[in-house]
Protein backbone atom coordinates (compact mmCIF):
# COMPACT_ATOMS: atom_id res chain seq x y z
CA UNK A 1 0.00 0.00 0.00
CA UNK A 2 1.40 3.27 -0.84
CA UNK A 3 2.35 5.86 2.33
CA UNK A 4 1.51 9.39 2.20
CA UNK A 5 4.24 11.50 0.16
CA UNK A 6 5.44 13.78 3.64
CA UNK A 7 6.25 11.47 6.27
CA UNK A 8 6.47 13.17 9.66
CA UNK A 9 6.95 12.95 13.26
CA UNK A 10 3.68 13.28 15.52
CA UNK A 11 2.66 16.18 17.64
CA UNK A 12 -0.23 15.84 19.42
CA UNK A 13 -2.65 18.55 20.01
CA UNK A 14 -5.97 19.35 21.83
CA UNK A 15 -9.20 18.93 19.28
CA UNK A 16 -12.39 20.25 19.69
CA UNK A 17 -15.39 17.91 20.07
CA UNK A 18 -17.68 15.81 17.87
CA UNK A 19 -20.99 15.76 19.62
CA UNK A 20 -23.71 13.81 18.13
CA UNK A 21 -27.60 14.91 18.85
CA UNK A 22 -30.00 12.13 18.91
CA UNK A 23 -33.34 10.77 20.84
CA UNK A 24 -37.00 10.26 19.11
CA UNK A 25 -39.01 11.75 16.50
CA UNK A 26 -39.95 15.26 16.86
CA UNK A 27 -38.77 15.54 20.16
CA UNK A 28 -36.75 18.60 19.63
CA UNK A 29 -33.66 17.75 18.14
CA UNK A 30 -33.20 19.76 15.30
CA UNK A 31 -34.79 22.42 17.04
CA UNK A 32 -31.65 22.60 19.62
CA UNK A 33 -29.39 22.52 16.61
CA UNK A 34 -31.18 25.97 15.36
CA UNK A 35 -30.86 28.01 18.64
CA UNK A 36 -27.56 26.93 18.88
CA UNK A 37 -26.69 27.77 15.68
CA UNK A 38 -28.82 30.64 14.91
CA UNK A 39 -30.54 28.96 11.85
CA UNK A 40 -33.26 27.09 10.91
CA UNK A 41 -32.55 24.51 9.36
CA UNK A 42 -36.14 23.02 10.20
CA UNK A 43 -37.75 24.95 7.54
CA UNK A 44 -36.00 23.68 5.22
CA UNK A 45 -36.63 20.14 5.97
CA UNK A 46 -39.69 18.61 4.07
CA UNK A 47 -42.51 17.42 6.79
CA UNK A 48 -40.29 19.28 9.65
CA UNK A 49 -38.25 16.21 10.16
CA UNK A 50 -34.72 15.61 9.74
CA UNK A 51 -33.78 13.20 6.71
CA UNK A 52 -30.06 13.55 6.47
CA UNK A 53 -26.98 13.18 8.55
CA UNK A 54 -25.58 16.96 8.57
CA UNK A 55 -22.48 18.38 10.53
CA UNK A 56 -22.12 22.13 12.05
CA UNK A 57 -19.58 23.72 13.84
CA UNK A 58 -20.73 26.35 16.60
CA UNK A 59 -18.75 28.35 18.99
CA UNK A 60 -19.24 28.67 22.44
CA UNK A 61 -17.76 31.68 25.22
CA UNK A 62 -17.34 29.38 27.97
CA UNK A 63 -18.35 30.93 31.45
CA UNK A 64 -15.05 30.41 33.34
CA UNK A 65 -12.83 31.89 31.05
CA UNK A 66 -14.16 33.62 28.44
CA UNK A 67 -12.47 31.99 26.13
CA UNK A 68 -14.56 30.88 22.52
CA UNK A 69 -14.20 26.86 22.26
CA UNK A 70 -15.76 24.74 19.10
CA UNK A 71 -17.78 22.13 18.89
CA UNK A 72 -18.83 20.17 15.64
CA UNK A 73 -22.51 18.77 15.93
CA UNK A 74 -24.01 15.88 14.07
CA UNK A 75 -27.85 16.04 13.56
CA UNK A 76 -29.22 12.59 12.77
CA UNK A 77 -32.90 11.94 12.11
CA UNK A 78 -34.98 10.82 14.74
CA UNK A 79 -37.44 8.37 12.17
CA UNK A 80 -36.97 4.56 12.74
CA UNK A 81 -36.27 4.16 9.12
CA UNK A 82 -32.57 6.33 9.75
CA UNK A 83 -31.44 3.49 12.26
CA UNK A 84 -28.07 3.11 10.34
CA UNK A 85 -27.55 7.04 9.82
CA UNK A 86 -28.05 7.41 13.21
CA UNK A 87 -25.38 4.78 13.72
CA UNK A 88 -22.73 6.38 11.81
CA UNK A 89 -23.32 9.45 13.58
CA UNK A 90 -22.37 7.74 16.90
CA UNK A 91 -19.61 6.10 15.31
CA UNK A 92 -17.71 9.22 14.35
CA UNK A 93 -18.87 11.22 17.35
CA UNK A 94 -16.82 11.96 20.51
CA UNK A 95 -20.02 12.62 23.19
CA UNK A 96 -23.84 12.21 22.17
CA UNK A 97 -26.61 14.81 23.28
CA UNK A 98 -29.55 12.39 23.95
CA UNK A 99 -32.46 14.60 23.74
CA UNK A 100 -35.82 13.56 25.55
CA UNK A 101 -39.22 15.11 25.69
CA UNK A 102 -40.31 16.61 29.35
CA UNK A 103 -43.98 15.84 27.95
CA UNK A 104 -43.46 12.18 26.83
CA UNK A 105 -40.57 11.24 28.50
CA UNK A 106 -38.80 7.85 27.07
CA UNK A 107 -39.86 6.69 23.47
CA UNK A 108 -38.94 3.36 21.24
CA UNK A 109 -36.64 5.87 18.91
CA UNK A 110 -35.10 6.89 22.30
CA UNK A 111 -33.76 3.52 23.56
CA UNK A 112 -33.04 2.75 19.86
CA UNK A 113 -30.60 6.35 20.36
CA UNK A 114 -29.14 4.71 23.48
CA UNK A 115 -28.91 1.42 22.02
CA UNK A 116 -26.05 3.37 19.12
CA UNK A 117 -24.25 5.42 22.05
CA UNK A 118 -23.87 2.12 23.62
CA UNK A 119 -22.35 0.32 21.18
CA UNK A 120 -20.16 2.83 19.94
CA UNK A 121 -18.79 2.99 23.16
CA UNK A 122 -19.05 7.40 24.23
CA UNK A 123 -20.52 9.03 26.81
CA UNK A 124 -23.49 11.08 26.63
CA UNK A 125 -25.91 13.73 27.78
CA UNK A 126 -29.47 13.72 28.89
CA UNK A 127 -31.34 16.82 27.30
CA UNK A 128 -34.95 16.75 28.80
CA UNK A 129 -36.09 19.60 26.81
CA UNK A 130 -39.79 20.80 26.14
CA UNK A 131 -39.71 22.57 29.52
CA UNK A 132 -41.29 25.41 28.08
CA UNK A 133 -44.56 23.51 27.16
CA UNK A 134 -47.50 23.12 29.74
CA UNK A 135 -47.11 19.53 29.98
CA UNK A 136 -43.54 19.49 30.99
CA UNK A 137 -42.70 17.26 33.69
CA UNK A 138 -39.24 17.10 34.51
CA UNK A 139 -39.32 14.80 37.45
CA UNK A 140 -41.69 12.64 35.52
CA UNK A 141 -39.23 12.33 32.78
CA UNK A 142 -36.17 11.33 35.07
CA UNK A 143 -38.48 8.73 36.65
CA UNK A 144 -39.24 7.21 33.01
CA UNK A 145 -35.49 7.44 31.90
CA UNK A 146 -34.97 5.38 35.46
CA UNK A 147 -37.45 2.91 34.45
CA UNK A 148 -35.88 2.44 31.19
CA UNK A 149 -31.90 2.18 33.05
CA UNK A 150 -31.24 5.54 32.11
CA UNK A 151 -29.32 6.55 35.47
CA UNK A 152 -29.07 10.22 35.81
CA UNK A 153 -27.56 12.16 38.18
CA UNK A 154 -30.01 12.46 41.75
CA UNK A 155 -31.90 9.20 40.14
CA UNK A 156 -29.01 6.65 41.74
CA UNK A 157 -26.95 7.60 38.91
CA UNK A 158 -23.61 9.39 36.85
CA UNK A 159 -25.85 10.30 33.72
CA UNK A 160 -25.28 14.26 33.57
CA UNK A 161 -28.99 16.17 32.65
CA UNK A 162 -29.77 19.41 31.89
CA UNK A 163 -33.77 20.43 31.01
CA UNK A 164 -33.78 22.65 28.43
CA UNK A 165 -36.47 24.61 25.81
CA UNK A 166 -34.70 24.60 22.68
CA UNK A 167 -37.26 27.08 21.91
CA UNK A 168 -36.91 29.78 24.00
CA UNK A 169 -33.00 29.03 24.93
CA UNK A 170 -33.38 28.11 28.46
CA UNK A 171 -30.71 25.59 29.59
CA UNK A 172 -29.21 25.55 26.73
CA UNK A 173 -25.66 27.49 27.50
CA UNK A 174 -25.72 25.01 30.96
CA UNK A 175 -26.04 21.89 28.24
CA UNK A 176 -22.89 23.10 26.34
CA UNK A 177 -20.65 23.37 29.73
CA UNK A 178 -21.72 20.32 30.21
CA UNK A 179 -20.77 18.90 27.15
CA UNK A 180 -17.45 21.13 26.81
CA UNK A 181 -16.50 19.51 30.56
CA UNK A 182 -17.01 15.91 29.33
CA UNK A 183 -14.90 16.29 26.90
CA UNK A 184 -11.85 17.95 28.38
CA UNK A 185 -12.53 14.42 30.59
CA UNK A 186 -11.89 12.77 27.92
CA UNK A 187 -8.42 14.04 26.88
CA UNK A 188 -9.28 14.38 22.80
CA UNK A 189 -6.05 14.26 20.85
CA UNK A 190 -5.10 14.18 17.56
CA UNK A 191 -2.09 15.01 15.19
CA UNK A 192 -2.62 18.36 13.42
CA UNK A 193 0.50 17.72 10.73
CA UNK A 194 -0.25 14.41 9.71
CA UNK A 195 -2.44 13.77 6.47
CA UNK A 196 -6.13 13.39 6.95
CA UNK A 197 -8.45 10.80 7.83
CA UNK A 198 -11.64 10.35 9.08
CA UNK A 199 -15.10 9.22 8.27
CA UNK A 200 -17.44 9.94 4.82
CA UNK A 201 -21.39 11.17 6.32
CA UNK A 202 -22.92 11.94 3.44
CA UNK A 203 -22.26 11.45 -0.39
CA UNK A 204 -24.42 12.42 -3.05
CA UNK A 205 -24.31 12.82 -7.17
CA UNK A 206 -25.32 16.54 -7.82
CA UNK A 207 -26.36 16.75 -11.94
CA UNK A 208 -24.36 19.99 -11.93
CA UNK A 209 -21.69 19.73 -10.10
CA UNK A 210 -20.42 16.21 -10.03
CA UNK A 211 -20.07 13.44 -7.10
CA UNK A 212 -19.84 15.23 -4.02
CA UNK A 213 -19.14 13.52 -0.03
CA UNK A 214 -19.17 15.36 3.68
CA UNK A 215 -16.67 14.10 5.19
CA UNK A 216 -15.14 14.59 8.85
CA UNK A 217 -11.68 14.45 10.03
CA UNK A 218 -10.88 12.69 12.95
CA UNK A 219 -7.13 13.31 12.54
CA UNK A 220 -4.68 14.86 10.41
CA UNK A 221 -4.97 18.17 8.49
CA UNK A 222 -6.44 18.32 4.86
CA UNK A 223 -5.18 20.91 2.18
CA UNK A 224 -6.30 21.55 -1.24
CA UNK A 225 -3.92 20.25 -3.73
CA UNK A 226 -4.17 16.62 -1.76
CA UNK A 227 -6.17 13.53 -2.77
CA UNK A 228 -9.01 12.06 -0.60
CA UNK A 229 -9.36 8.05 -0.90
CA UNK A 230 -11.61 5.86 0.08
CA UNK A 231 -12.56 2.39 -0.60
CA UNK A 232 -12.55 1.89 -4.48
CA UNK A 233 -13.18 5.90 -4.62
CA UNK A 234 -10.99 9.31 -4.62
CA UNK A 235 -11.21 13.07 -5.57
CA UNK A 236 -8.56 15.52 -5.90
CA UNK A 237 -9.32 18.17 -3.03
CA UNK A 238 -10.19 21.26 -5.47
CA UNK A 239 -13.07 21.96 -4.26
CA UNK A 240 -13.20 22.06 -0.68
CA UNK A 241 -16.63 23.68 1.25
CA UNK A 242 -16.75 24.15 4.77
CA UNK A 243 -20.38 23.04 6.64
CA UNK A 244 -21.27 26.61 5.74
CA UNK A 245 -20.64 26.58 1.96
CA UNK A 246 -18.08 28.63 1.76
CA UNK A 247 -14.89 27.31 -0.47
CA UNK A 248 -11.61 26.88 2.31
CA UNK A 249 -8.36 25.56 1.28
CA UNK A 250 -7.45 24.06 4.35
CA UNK A 251 -9.59 22.02 7.55
CA UNK A 252 -8.37 20.49 10.38
CA UNK A 253 -9.20 18.23 13.43
CA UNK A 254 -12.96 17.43 13.96
CA UNK A 255 -14.24 19.80 11.04
CA UNK A 256 -16.98 18.62 8.73
CA UNK A 257 -16.07 19.36 5.12
CA UNK A 258 -17.47 18.69 1.14
CA UNK A 259 -14.84 17.52 -1.61
CA UNK A 260 -16.45 17.53 -4.85
CA UNK A 261 -15.26 15.57 -7.78
CA UNK A 262 -14.91 12.03 -6.68
CA UNK A 263 -14.49 9.19 -9.51
CA UNK A 264 -17.74 7.97 -8.15
CA UNK A 265 -20.23 8.07 -4.90
CA UNK A 266 -18.07 6.70 -1.95
CA UNK A 267 -19.89 4.74 0.60
CA UNK A 268 -21.12 6.51 3.34
CA UNK A 269 -19.57 5.38 6.99
CA UNK A 270 -16.10 4.27 5.44
CA UNK A 271 -13.14 5.79 6.10
CA UNK A 272 -10.88 7.84 4.09
CA UNK A 273 -7.29 8.81 3.75
CA UNK A 274 -5.25 11.62 2.22
CA UNK A 275 -2.25 11.03 -0.30
CA UNK A 276 -0.57 13.60 -2.00
CA UNK A 277 -0.59 12.46 -5.62
CA UNK A 278 -3.17 11.08 -8.45
CA UNK A 279 -0.93 7.94 -8.79
CA UNK A 280 -0.92 7.10 -4.89
CA UNK A 281 -4.51 7.22 -5.30
CA UNK A 282 -4.74 5.21 -8.12
CA UNK A 283 -2.88 2.56 -6.50
CA UNK A 284 -4.97 2.06 -3.45
CA UNK A 285 -8.68 2.51 -5.25
CA UNK A 286 -6.78 -0.86 -6.60
CA UNK A 287 -4.87 -2.53 -3.72
CA UNK A 288 -7.96 -4.34 -2.36
CA UNK A 289 -8.89 -8.21 -2.79
CA UNK A 290 -11.69 -8.59 -4.85
CA UNK A 291 -13.75 -11.24 -2.73
CA UNK A 292 -16.19 -13.03 -4.33
CA UNK A 293 -19.64 -12.36 -3.39
CA UNK A 294 -21.78 -15.39 -2.83
CA UNK A 295 -25.35 -14.82 -4.59
CA UNK A 296 -27.92 -15.55 -2.48
CA UNK A 297 -30.58 -18.92 -3.25
CA UNK A 298 -33.80 -18.47 -4.30
CA UNK A 299 -36.72 -20.42 -4.81
CA UNK A 300 -37.29 -19.62 -8.78
CA UNK A 301 -40.83 -20.65 -7.95
CA UNK A 302 -41.96 -17.72 -6.20
CA UNK A 303 -43.06 -14.30 -8.00
CA UNK A 304 -39.74 -11.66 -8.11
CA UNK A 305 -41.00 -8.25 -7.58
CA UNK A 306 -38.02 -6.01 -9.02
CA UNK A 307 -37.24 -2.90 -7.52
CA UNK A 308 -34.97 -0.16 -8.37
CA UNK A 309 -34.01 2.83 -5.07
CA UNK A 310 -33.26 6.12 -6.08
CA UNK A 311 -32.62 9.13 -4.09
CA UNK A 312 -30.51 12.30 -3.59
CA UNK A 313 -27.81 10.61 -0.68
CA UNK A 314 -26.59 7.24 -0.04
CA UNK A 315 -27.81 7.50 3.43
CA UNK A 316 -31.37 7.88 2.45
CA UNK A 317 -31.12 4.51 0.23
CA UNK A 318 -29.75 3.12 3.51
CA UNK A 319 -33.27 4.07 5.55
CA UNK A 320 -35.26 2.79 2.30
CA UNK A 321 -33.52 -0.49 2.39
CA UNK A 322 -34.42 -0.58 6.15
CA UNK A 323 -38.03 -0.52 5.30
CA UNK A 324 -37.91 -3.41 2.73
CA UNK A 325 -36.48 -5.09 5.02
CA UNK A 326 -39.38 -5.10 7.69
CA UNK A 327 -41.26 -6.77 4.94
CA UNK A 328 -42.13 -10.64 4.97
CA UNK A 329 -43.43 -12.58 3.02
CA UNK A 330 -42.81 -16.43 1.73
CA UNK A 331 -45.39 -15.58 -1.59
CA UNK A 332 -42.82 -12.95 -3.39
CA UNK A 333 -39.38 -11.93 -3.17
CA UNK A 334 -38.22 -8.36 -3.29
CA UNK A 335 -35.14 -7.55 -5.69
CA UNK A 336 -33.53 -4.70 -5.44
CA UNK A 337 -32.46 -4.86 -8.79
CA UNK A 338 -30.26 -1.03 -8.64
CA UNK A 339 -29.83 1.58 -6.34
CA UNK A 340 -27.89 4.98 -6.59
CA UNK A 341 -28.40 8.75 -6.20
CA UNK A 342 -29.40 10.97 -9.01
CA UNK A 343 -32.83 11.50 -11.05
CA UNK A 344 -34.60 8.93 -12.22
CA UNK A 345 -33.18 7.94 -15.54
CA UNK A 346 -34.27 5.46 -18.71
CA UNK A 347 -31.36 3.87 -18.18
CA UNK A 348 -32.82 2.73 -14.53
CA UNK A 349 -36.00 1.47 -16.24
CA UNK A 350 -34.49 -0.72 -18.76
CA UNK A 351 -32.40 -2.50 -15.94
CA UNK A 352 -35.28 -3.15 -14.21
CA UNK A 353 -36.63 -4.93 -17.09
CA UNK A 354 -40.41 -5.22 -18.89
CA UNK A 355 -43.05 -6.22 -16.13
CA UNK A 356 -46.14 -4.67 -14.56
CA UNK A 357 -44.92 -5.79 -11.11
CA UNK A 358 -41.50 -3.93 -11.05
CA UNK A 359 -41.51 -0.88 -9.09
CA UNK A 360 -39.21 2.26 -9.42
CA UNK A 361 -38.83 4.58 -6.16
CA UNK A 362 -37.24 7.64 -5.61
CA UNK A 363 -36.60 10.07 -2.74
CA UNK A 364 -36.02 14.00 -3.25
CA UNK A 365 -34.85 13.48 -7.16
CA UNK A 366 -36.50 13.83 -10.12
CA UNK A 367 -37.60 11.83 -13.18
CA UNK A 368 -36.32 12.46 -16.04
CA UNK A 369 -38.83 12.35 -19.48
CA UNK A 370 -37.51 9.10 -21.36
CA UNK A 371 -38.14 7.35 -18.14
CA UNK A 372 -41.70 8.30 -17.63
CA UNK A 373 -42.38 7.80 -21.47
CA UNK A 374 -40.36 4.56 -20.99
CA UNK A 375 -41.75 3.25 -17.59
CA UNK A 376 -45.46 3.56 -19.33
CA UNK A 377 -44.68 1.21 -22.23
CA UNK A 378 -43.18 -1.06 -20.07
CA UNK A 379 -45.92 -0.93 -17.36
CA UNK A 380 -42.88 -0.30 -14.95
CA UNK A 381 -44.37 1.81 -11.85
CA UNK A 382 -42.74 5.25 -10.95
CA UNK A 383 -43.18 6.78 -7.31
CA UNK A 384 -41.28 9.58 -5.93
CA UNK A 385 -41.50 11.17 -2.09
CA UNK A 386 -40.13 13.67 -0.32
CA UNK A 387 -41.14 11.89 3.28
CA UNK A 388 -39.72 8.81 4.20
CA UNK A 389 -42.77 7.33 6.33
CA UNK A 390 -44.76 7.99 3.59
CA UNK A 391 -42.58 6.34 1.18
CA UNK A 392 -42.44 3.22 3.89
CA UNK A 393 -46.09 3.05 3.63
CA UNK A 394 -46.50 3.45 -0.14
CA UNK A 395 -44.27 0.75 -0.73
CA UNK A 396 -45.63 -1.77 1.83
CA UNK A 397 -48.53 -1.17 0.38
CA UNK A 398 -47.68 -1.79 -3.14
CA UNK A 399 -46.02 -4.97 -1.88
CA UNK A 400 -49.24 -6.29 -0.57
CA UNK A 401 -50.96 -5.75 -4.12
CA UNK A 402 -48.24 -8.29 -6.03
CA UNK A 403 -48.59 -10.62 -3.67
CA UNK A 404 -50.49 -13.57 -4.97
CA UNK A 405 -53.66 -14.67 -3.35
CA UNK A 406 -53.43 -17.92 -1.28
CA UNK A 407 -56.33 -20.39 -1.69
CA UNK A 408 -56.78 -22.31 1.74
CA UNK A 409 -59.77 -24.98 1.69
CA UNK A 410 -60.86 -24.48 5.53
CA UNK A 411 -63.36 -27.54 6.26
CA UNK A 412 -66.98 -26.71 7.25
CA UNK A 413 -68.34 -30.38 8.11
CA UNK A 414 -68.02 -33.92 7.62
CA UNK A 415 -70.50 -36.62 6.89
CA UNK A 416 -70.38 -40.79 6.79
CA UNK A 417 -71.91 -42.45 3.48
CA UNK A 418 -74.90 -45.29 4.71
CA UNK A 419 -76.07 -46.14 1.00
CA UNK A 420 -75.88 -45.58 -2.27
CA UNK A 421 -79.48 -45.49 -4.00
CA UNK A 422 -78.54 -44.99 -6.99
CA UNK A 423 -76.07 -43.86 -9.80
CA UNK A 424 -76.79 -42.35 -12.91
CA UNK A 425 -73.55 -40.61 -15.09
CA UNK A 426 -71.96 -38.73 -11.98
CA UNK A 427 -74.97 -38.28 -10.10
CA UNK A 428 -75.15 -40.50 -6.52
CA UNK A 429 -78.80 -40.43 -5.09
CA UNK A 430 -77.37 -41.15 -1.43
CA UNK A 431 -77.70 -41.69 2.31
CA UNK A 432 -75.51 -40.13 4.90
CA UNK A 433 -75.66 -39.14 8.35
CA UNK A 434 -73.78 -35.77 9.61
CA UNK A 435 -70.30 -36.34 11.80
CA UNK A 436 -69.54 -32.78 12.30
CA UNK A 437 -70.18 -28.88 11.76
CA UNK A 438 -72.56 -28.75 8.36
CA UNK A 439 -72.60 -29.29 4.56
CA UNK A 440 -74.72 -27.25 2.29
CA UNK A 441 -75.74 -26.95 -1.13
CA UNK A 442 -73.88 -26.50 -4.27
CA UNK A 443 -70.93 -26.70 -1.79
CA UNK A 444 -67.68 -28.53 -2.83
CA UNK A 445 -66.71 -32.02 -0.93
CA UNK A 446 -63.72 -34.00 -0.69
CA UNK A 447 -64.56 -38.03 -0.98
CA UNK A 448 -62.43 -39.73 1.42
CA UNK A 449 -62.08 -43.88 1.64
CA UNK A 450 -59.92 -44.56 5.16
CA UNK A 451 -58.36 -40.92 5.04
CA UNK A 452 -57.26 -41.10 1.93
CA UNK A 453 -59.11 -38.50 -1.00
CA UNK A 454 -60.44 -40.89 -3.84
CA UNK A 455 -62.18 -37.92 -5.62
CA UNK A 456 -63.65 -34.48 -5.53
CA UNK A 457 -67.61 -33.47 -5.91
CA UNK A 458 -70.39 -30.65 -5.46
CA UNK A 459 -73.79 -30.99 -3.44
CA UNK A 460 -76.52 -30.59 -6.03
CA UNK A 461 -79.46 -31.83 -3.89
CA UNK A 462 -80.30 -31.95 0.32
CA UNK A 463 -83.21 -33.54 1.85
CA UNK A 464 -84.57 -33.95 4.88
CA UNK A 465 -87.10 -35.42 6.33
CA UNK A 466 -88.81 -35.54 3.20
CA UNK A 467 -88.13 -31.62 2.23
CA UNK A 468 -85.33 -29.69 -0.02
CA UNK A 469 -83.21 -27.83 2.68
CA UNK A 470 -79.96 -25.66 1.86
CA UNK A 471 -77.74 -26.99 5.06
CA UNK A 472 -78.13 -29.88 6.81
CA UNK A 473 -76.28 -29.71 10.44
CA UNK A 474 -77.23 -32.87 12.09
CA UNK A 475 -78.63 -36.23 12.00
CA UNK A 476 -79.75 -38.38 8.80
CA UNK A 477 -80.08 -37.11 5.49
CA UNK A 478 -80.26 -38.17 1.39
CA UNK A 479 -78.40 -35.94 -1.46
CA UNK A 480 -77.55 -35.38 -5.06
CA UNK A 481 -74.15 -35.88 -4.99
CA UNK A 482 -71.96 -34.89 -8.65
CA UNK A 483 -68.93 -36.61 -8.28
CA UNK A 484 -66.76 -39.21 -10.78
CA UNK A 485 -65.55 -41.06 -7.83
CA UNK A 486 -67.04 -44.11 -7.47
CA UNK A 487 -68.81 -44.19 -3.93
CA UNK A 488 -69.21 -46.76 -1.63
CA UNK A 489 -71.07 -47.40 2.25
CA UNK A 490 -68.39 -46.60 4.44
CA UNK A 491 -66.90 -43.51 2.34
CA UNK A 492 -66.70 -39.87 4.65
CA UNK A 493 -67.39 -36.69 2.72
CA UNK A 494 -65.81 -33.55 4.14
CA UNK A 495 -67.38 -30.34 2.79
CA UNK A 496 -64.97 -27.36 2.48
CA UNK A 497 -65.17 -23.62 1.45
CA UNK A 498 -62.08 -22.08 -0.14
CA UNK A 499 -60.61 -19.26 1.62
CA UNK A 500 -58.54 -16.60 -0.51
CA UNK A 501 -56.08 -14.42 1.39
Amino acid sequence: MATPSKPHTARLVPRHPIAVVMGHIDHGKSTLLDYIRKTNVVDKETGGITQHLSAYVVEHTKKDDGSIAHITFLDTPGHAAFQKMRLRGADVADIAILVVSAEEGVKPQTLEALASIKAANIPYIVAINKIDRPGANVERTKASLVENEIYVEGMGGDIPFVPISAKTGEGIPELLEVLLLASELAELTGDADAPANGVIIEADLDQKRGTSATLIIKNGTLKTGQFVVSGTSFAPVRIMESFAGKTIKEAGLSEPVRIVGWTKVPNVGDTFITVGSKKEAEVLILSPLKVPVATPAYDRSIPRIPLCIKADVLGTIEAIEHEIAKFSSDRIRVEIVSRGVGPITESDIKNIGATDKAIVVGFNVSVERQATDLAERLGVEIQTFDIIYKLAEWLTEALILRTPKLAVDQKTGEAKILKSFSVQKTTHVLGARVLEGSLSLNQTVKVLRRDIEIGKGVIKNLQQQKANVNTVSDGEYGMQLDTKAEIAPGDTIAAFETIIS
